[in-house]
């Protein structure tokens, strides 16, 4: 049985204790041992409910018997932490995100997410919900914001 399994998922909220328990469900019958939620709606969250860090909506859970985390880092729209894990000591930087709506707030998360990668060295997983789009093909409907494409493409294509 693999116990190294990731879920990132934006769950749209976890307020209600049928929505949780519909998450833990889902993760114990995967066997899942990492998590990363986007829009919990979540004003707080407790030990009673997870092992976590949140910020802004996002929630990074682990299994302790499994996964390490060290070196958290809050930021306006993620959560960066090192990532451990246990059976083997491979480790990486890991930052799940949130991003904001509003295009000059885009602008300010790609800041925010480019001063992060220089604090995470070595390896580095970034995952969660950007709410900016990769290529034409990713979006729904046809109206493009082509320059904030650009400005995501050079920040992920980036290789240090």
């Amino acid at each position: 049985m693999t116990t190294e399994n990731l879920l990132i998922w934006n769950v749209r909220g976890l307020n209600a204790r049928a929505r949780r328990n519909v998450v833990r469900d889902l993760a114990a019958d995967q066997h899942v041992s990492l998590v990363c939620f986007q829009e919990t709606k979540l004003d707080t969250c407790t030990d009673a409910i997870v092992p976590v860090h949140t910020c802004v909506g996002i929630l990074l859970a682990w299994n302790r018997d499994i996964w390490s985390a060290n070196t958290p880092i809050f930021r306006a729209h993620s959560i960066s932490a090192h990532i451990t894990l246990k059976a083997s000591g491979e480790s990486w930087w890991l930052t799940v995100v949130y991003g904001p709506q509003g295009d000059q707030n885009k602008i300010q998360f790609l800041e925010e997410l480019r001063a992060l990668r220089q604090s995470c060295s070595r390896m580095w997983m970034i995952c969660g919900d950007f709410n900016i789009i990769y290529k034409a093909t990713d979006k729904s409907n046809g109206r493009l914001h082509r320059r904030m494409m650009g400005r995501f493409r050079r920040l992920i294509d980036v290789t240090p």
